[in-house]
């Protein structure tokens, strides 16, 4: 609909005319069409990462966002520290997702988050809540839930919350050879130093993420043998 207004306005207007009206119409809409289109604003007011449907989105940038949409994880296992909507998102689209959330109402602010997403997940989402009074003790904890399967890969690995750094180990020893790892927040933080010497290659995904005012970096750490990053997937177009 604009384009055919843009277009009626400049076959009967001189370049004059029409050439500042188009800039000042892009400047004005591109915010608000990105902000409705992304679900950024319903995300603004209900502190959520949402869709402009209102279903959970991850709370990753949208860039990565669009990057993950556009690839099919129904066959693959999802292990996830932090999670929240972006569980309920992967729960969708994966065959299994276990998820780890802090469990200690004093030192874990996602404490009653964890609670109340609970309620919300698939059934082949597996919440696990482990102690955030110590990286030890919280590093130890998963340990001994993943071990108790030690042979069990899985295809994507999400960093996002509990102690970062300490799960990055753990990441890489449970991650299958054509999986890769998803490190949101990535920026401003010595995160990276880990994946140093590990023969992982990177690719970050800066821009907003859902009702966040300023801009961040999500990061995908994989191998070249990795099944997501091929030249035989076509390219998404967001809707």
């Amino acid at each position: 609909m604009i384009h055919k207004i843009f277009a009626l306005i400049k076959s009967y207007s001189p370049s004059w005319v029409a050439d500042p009206i188009r800039s000042l119409f892009t400047a004005l809409l591109t915010p608000i069409k990105f902000s409705y289109g992304s679900g950024h604003f319903f995300s603004s007011f209900k502190m959520q990462a949402v869709s402009k449907r209102l279903e959970p989105i991850p709370w990753y940038t949208y860039p990565c966002i669009a990057f993950l949409e556009g690839r099919s994880f129904s066959e693959d296992r999802i292990l996830e520290f932090g999670g929240g909507q972006s569980s309920i998102w992967w729960g969708l689209r994966a065959t299994k997702v276990v998820t780890f959330e802090g469990n200690d109402p004093i030192f874990s602010p996602s404490f009653e988050w964890a609670q109340e997403l609970r309620k919300k997940l698939p059934n082949n989402v597996e919440l696990h809540e482990v102690s955030m009074q110590s990286a030890d003790t919280c590093f130890q904890q998963v340990k001994e839930v993943l071990d108790a399967k030690p042979d069990l890969k899985y295809d994507v690995i999400i960093i996002d919350g509990l102690f970062r750094k300490q799960m990055v180990p753990i990441a890489l020893d449970y991650l299958s050879d054509e999986g890769m790892i998803v490190v949101d927040n990535a920026e401003g933080d010595e995160l990276f130093e880990s994946f140093l010497g590990s023969g992982y290659s990177k690719v970050e995904f800066y821009g907003y993420a859902p009702g966040v005012y300023l801009q961040s970096c999500t990061a995908i750490y994989f191998k070249s043998q990795s099944k997501y990053i091929v030249d035989n997937i076509a390219i998404y177009r967001p809707n």
